[in-house]
């Protein structure tokens, strides 16, 4: 059985090689979040000790019992659904939120952030394929999100994320990624600070980084299955 370190060193030769074929420069960073949803406090450890940077969590009460006693310094990313009654903690907690997708929402985030006197950098979940089971905003509906995040004192903008399918043929993925680049580019021509395109997970992160993903959230290819006794 590969060991953490094995399946981080194999996940990062993964995404330069995708880079490649993008023929991106070896420069232009590309964020891997590892996520550890279901998995423990020394695996964190163990991944952060490795190189990670970037810590990706789905649920508030999960995150907030393992941060407290994690003792690494780490960028905590939220990539999970978020409900409103759950902003405040975290907006205390997280450094980037990536699924912001209603104006509710938005409000609560930007009234936390102000109690605190923090501005709370988000990315707006989009949802290409109108999934049902999905969170997201539909593209017709994301530039009044766009404007009702600009309205706000205490939310920076900084990029889009997507969800793709969980096709059972991959590449199926490709057309909605390269939709979303373009849509992020589009975006991004007009504004600043406007970074952060967060797409792929364990599946097919090896396409989104082909297609213009610059955050890629992966962690079964990491940390193996999860342990969902945990």
């Amino acid at each position: 059985m590969s060991t953490v370190i094995e399946n981080l060193q194999t996940v990062t030769d993964e995404i330069e090689k995708a880079k490649a074929r993008r023929e991106v420069a070896k420069d232009e960073e590309v964020i891997l979040v590892a996520v550890t949803k279901n998995h423990g406090v020394d695996v964190m450890r163990e991944a952060i000790d490795a190189g990670v940077k970037n810590i990706g969590e789905n649920r508030i009460q999960e995150a907030t019992e393992k941060f407290s006693v994690l003792d690494r310094e780490v960028t905590k990313h939220l990539i999970g659904h978020l409900q409103t009654n759950k902003v405040k903690p975290a907006v205390k907690m997280f450094d980037l939120i990536h699924s912001a997708d209603s104006e509710r929402l938005i409000e609560a985030i930007d009234k936390a952030a102000g109690a605190i006197e923090k501005v709370q950098d988000i990315l707006i979940q989009v949802n290409l394929a109108e999934e049902e089971t999905k969170s997201g905003v539909h593209e017709e509906n994301l530039q009044s999100l766009i404007e009702k995040t600009d309205a706000s004192k205490n939310i920076r903008l900084r990029g889009l994320m997507l969800i793709a399918p969980n096709y059972s043929d991959v590449e199926k993925c490709r057309p909605l990624f390269r939709q979303m680049r373009e849509i992020f580019d589009r975006i991004r021509r007009t504004r600043q600070n406007f970074d952060f395109l967060s797409m792929g997970m364990t599946h097919d992160y090896k396409i989104a980084v082909e297609e213009g993903a610059n955050i890629v959230r992966v962690g079964t290819a990491i940390f193996g299955q999860r342990n969902y006794s945990q």
